[in-house]
């Protein structure tokens, strides 16, 4: 398979820390330019990594004819509107989460990009061995009817932070949200998978939370958007999603990823680690509930993003699909306007 022709722009913590990596070196790719703002973020990156091509922004790079694809490594509020322009261009794009600030910039995109790849990077945690055998017990029917699909994590407040935090992260203006697109798109990613895509959400009801104000300094002083946040999701049939995320949290750490059907349910955890287990729940007339190990084995974080940039690749030279695309980043971005739609309200909202 030739190598496709890739360019990065964004060579700040996830562009250079976990794209180049793992780009450069992959058989089916061949870097051939970066861009970035800052000179000497692009410098270090170029030095680094080998390219020598540089650039000193998006849209210089995107001029680029030896640029078939694009890697685009920075918040939604710019990316948006640079994805346009690459397609545009001409150039299949790979997108950072959250996908986009709001659903219209979607539908934008959706119309925009003809015969290119679109491609995200929010399917990271549906890449793991634990979600593909989570995925097929779902298919098989075993859980019957499903109830309830529960995501909820919560991480408490560490220490005071050294280094000021990037204005970027809980700001909806630059990035669409808060810990609600940070994090709760890789949730709705993955319990959207794992349930084979088949929910259709159409109402929710939410809140969520600025961080307190004797934590503030682990945020930008501008910042404006959630960092926890609790959402139900009715969906078509009467199957819920429980939906829970807060960061800097006044709480201890705690965690469940759960998919409860009418016979059994699935216990399982979206973060790789050594000792995982996914644990099936079944029950009978006679036995009642009994638990047994569905799975077990370790799994190494390093992996996601090879095998979204991989998918990508074989999306553009093979016509493999996606494995999350803008049709199914619609869905998920229509959950999230309809989530904070709800906590400005304080009324259920509907999806159409």
């Amino acid at each position: 398979m030739e190598p496709v022709r890739l360019g990065l722009i964004g060579c700040g913590v996830i562009g250079a820390g976990a794209h180049l990596p793992a780009a450069t070196r992959s058989e089916l790719f061949d870097v051939v330019a970066l861009a970035d703002l800052l000179p000497e973020r692009v410098q270090a990156a170029s030095e680094r990594f080998g390219v020598a091509t540089t650039y000193p922004s998006g849209d210089d790079l995107l001029r680029d004819g030896r640029v078939e694809a694009v890697v685009l490594a920075m918040p939604a509020g710019v990316r948006s509107p640079l994805a346009l322009r690459a397609l545009a261009a001409g150039k299949h794009v790979l997108l950072e989460k959250p996908i986009a600030c709001h659903a219209d910039q979607v539908r934008a995109m959706l119309a925009a990009r003809g015969d290119r790849v679109v491609a995200c990077c929010s399917p990271r945690f549906l890449t793991t061995e634990s979600a593909r055998v989570a995925t097929a017990c779902v298919a098989s029917g075993v859980l019957g009817e499903l109830r309830v699909v529960r995501a909820r994590a919560i991480v408490p407040a560490g220490p005071a932070p050294v280094k000021p935090p990037p204005p970027w992260r809980v700001s909806h203006e630059l990035n669409g949200g808060g810990i609600l697109v940070n994090w709760g798109c890789y949730d709705l990613d993955y319990v959207m998978g794992l349930t084979g895509w088949r929910l259709r959400p159409r109402t929710v009801l939410a809140q969520t939370w600025p961080l307190a104000d004797h934590l503030r300094a682990r945020v930008d002083p501008c910042s404006d958007a959630d960092n926890h946040f609790v959402a139900l999701i009715r969906c078509d049939g009467g199957t819920v999603i429980g939906f829970e995320r807060g960061e800097f949290v006044s709480a201890a750490g705690d965690e469940a990823w759960q998919i409860l059907g009418s016979h059994g349910s699935l216990r399982l955890s979206i973060h790789a680690g050594k000792g995982k287990q996914l644990l099936l729940d079944e029950s009978t007339a006679d036995a009642g509930t009994t638990t047994r190990v569905l799975w077990s084995g370790d799994e190494d974080g390093s992996v996601h993003t090879p095998r979204v940039q991989d998918n990508f690749a074989r999306a553009i030279r093979c016509g493999e699909p996606v494995f999350t695309s803008l049709e199914r980043a619609l869905v998920m971005q229509q959950i999230t306007d309809a989530i904070y739609a709800s906590a400005r309200t304080g009324q259920a909202v509907s999806i159409d």
